[in-house]
């Protein structure tokens, strides 16, 4: 088939297949938390964990500490009914509850929840009997290891990072046991556990650890995983540990030696480090409301008046990128994918650290935006510029095109021949124009992971009324800019940003060449108004991204088009002057080859 305008039908179908694939690829995340979102379970109520499950009732802890409907506890009354040690950090608030030993009180006093400065700050750990209860827990399991409900005695009243907090309680079997518990100056904190035996004959026993929660973590966007995650012999198990999976099929089982273990949502962690030396049995589960995950080591043997000690450690707090990064490089293997990066992570990091490096420089995320946007339409300036030459000269070629298409009319493969024909004259290369694009997407996805999941780009302002470049644009002229108290659906709450990009890529469609073919013509006039609506639930860095990108775009076209101009009065197709393709030669004869004796002609009988 011919073209049927100034580009090969080959370029419009991938340009086409890019953008339905960009749409696909983003805005299935739109629609499913628009039209299909997950509706999270009632947590159910219980008193014990479920019978015929030895792996949730192994554990200390394990079976949440609930009296039974209707004895679901204020914070405060929980807080008031066990003594507690304080947690005083820059970044840490909080206390641990004596009665367990647990770590069921803690706040991030550097994050809000939501970017109002009086918005309370972000509360990670709550008391079990608490309708958001979170909370982890380091021991030891065995007949002569201290209850659940053993009460240990502090050292000192405050942890702070300066000064550890040593907890003791001594067993009804006389064993005495200890843990003293550091922090850094951010969210790790450092759990050495020691047993000491009085008594007259060895004692075995097992550590563990766990991080508990009641109830679902809600998942605010598809393609972010949310919940129950752990690095276990190496490998990221995360996809394969999801909320409905536990309650469906029961616990997940893995063997492995070190590692680490807990729940995630998409800024925050809870991740129980054991011993990175100990063989552990990980397990994941579900019970009675409460989601779970849980490390036991194997055995060891406390002699007769000797002491025995092992190390944990619980990361507790904020997914900060450059900490997770070095708590990796620190010995907790792999805690950096706990960050969601996607299928473009080798992308993506290195778009972060730039946009992080220029925000530090600048002290703006919206610049940084802006400062990304030219860095990138810079390293790829080559590329561009070959394709706006291209596109430049598909304006100059398209009269004689479309004169050569009214010349030969349904003789298809002819109009075709001399297409190609111009093309190789002209040197025009109509798929110059696709590799920017192809380009562009892994970029434009993995700036869209960063804005989405990365903690340093949470509230971050700009300027005027965008105050949260990682939200959607909250100004829109569907509510009079704010001035009628009603807020439109995310899909239809057009702000400025999104009305911009599409006046944007609307102008960039009046630059490049016409499309000749009516149905194309329509759906490339439709594209910029359906993007507008398609990018407004998106948040407002990618929209920022987007738009300067096409205004970048708009002056190199300017530049191209000023460099080729078309011609003022456009060929007829009288003009064209197209000579027929010679008819191919009958092939001569073989004759002799050179140098070969000639025939001689056969003597006559007589």
């Amino acid at each position: 088939m011919p073209p049927q305008d100034n580009q090969s039908p080959d370029v419009k179908n991938i340009v086409l297949a890019v953008v339905l694939s960009t749409m696909v690829l983003l805005g299935w995340t739109v629609v499913a938390d628009r039209f299909f979102p997950t509706e999270a379970p009632t947590p159910v109520v219980s008193t014990a964990a479920p019978a015929g499950d030895p792996a949730v009732a192994a554990l200390p802890g394990a079976a949440p500490a609930i009296a039974g409907p209707g004895a679901i506890l204020g914070r405060d009354a929980a807080l008031a009914a066990s003594p507690r040690v304080a947690i005083d950090t820059p970044r840490l608030k909080g206390s641990i509850n004596l009665t367990g030993a647990r770590f069921d009180d803690l706040v991030l006093p550097s994050y809000r929840q939501t970017n109002d400065k009086a918005s309370p700050p972000v509360r990670l750990f709550s008391p079990s009997r608490t309708a958001d209860s979170q909370f982890a827990q380091f021991g030891w399991v065995g007949a002569l290891a201290p209850p659940a409900t053993a009460v240990w005695t502090a050292d000192r009243p405050t942890l702070t990072s300066a000064t550890p907090v040593t907890l003791s309680t001594t067993a009804p079997s006389g064993l005495v046991f200890r843990q003293k518990i550091s922090v850094d100056k951010d969210f790790l904190f450092t759990v050495e556990q020691s047993i000491e035996n009085p008594g007259a004959v060895p004692v075995v026993l097992q550590p563990f650890g766990l991080v508990s929660r009641r109830g679902e973590a809600k998942a605010a966007e598809t393609n972010v995983h949310v919940g129950p995650i752990g690095v276990l012999q190496d490998t990221l198990k995360d996809s394969d540990l999801e909320f409905e999976k536990l309650r469906e099929e029961g616990p997940q089982r893995f063997t492995s030696t070190g590692g680490w273990l807990g729940l995630t949502e998409k800024y925050w962690l809870a991740a129980s480090v054991p011993d990175q030396k100990a063989k552990i049995a990980a397990t994941f589960q579900y019970a009675a409301g409460q989601y779970q995950a849980d490390w036991l080591a194997d055995a060891v043997s406390v002699p007769a008046g000797g002491r025995v000690t092992s190390t944990a450690k619980l990361f507790a707090g904020a997914k900060d990128v450059d900490l997770i990064d070095r708590y990796t490089e620190a010995g907790i293997p792999r805690l950096d994918k706990s960050v969601s990066w996607g299928w473009f992570e080798v992308i993506a990091k290195p778009i972060f650290h730039l946009l992080d490096f220029l925000f530090k420089f600048t002290g703006n995320f919206g610049v940084a935006i802006i400062g990304l946007t030219l860095i990138v339409r810079a390293i790829m300036f080559p590329i561009a510029n070959k394709q706006y030459e291209s596109m430049a000269k598909m304006r100059l070629i398209g009269p004689r095109m479309k004169a050569i298409q009214e010349k030969y009319g349904d003789d298809k493969l002819r109009a075709q021949q001399e297409i190609m024909a111009i093309y190789k004259t002209e040197k025009v290369n109509p798929l110059a124009g696709c590799l920017p694009i192809v380009l562009q997407i892994p970029i434009f996805y993995a700036l869209y992971k960063t804005l989405l999941i990365s903690i340093e780009m949470r509230h971050q302002p700009f300027v005027l009324w965008l105050t949260d470049l990682s939200a959607p644009d909250p100004l829109t002229p569907l509510n009079l800019f704010g001035l009628i108290a009603w807020q439109p659906p995310a899909m239809i709450a057009l702000g400025v940003l999104p009305i911009l990009l599409g006046i944007t890529m609307w102008l960039q469609q009046k630059l490049s060449p016409a499309q000749m073919d009516p149905v194309q013509q329509q759906v490339f006039a439709l594209m910029p108004w359906l993007f507008m609506f398609f990018m407004a639930p998106f948040a407002a860095g990618l929209q920022l991204y987007w738009t300067i990108n096409n205004l970048v775009s708009i002056g190199q076209q300017l530049y191209m088009n000023r460099k080729y101009p078309a011609p003022a009065t456009p060929p007829s197709a009288a003009v064209i002057d197209v000579k027929p393709n010679p008819p191919k030669a009958a092939p001569k004869p073989a004759g002799p080859k050179p140098g070969a004796p000639k025939p001689t002609a056969g003597r006559r009988r007589k």
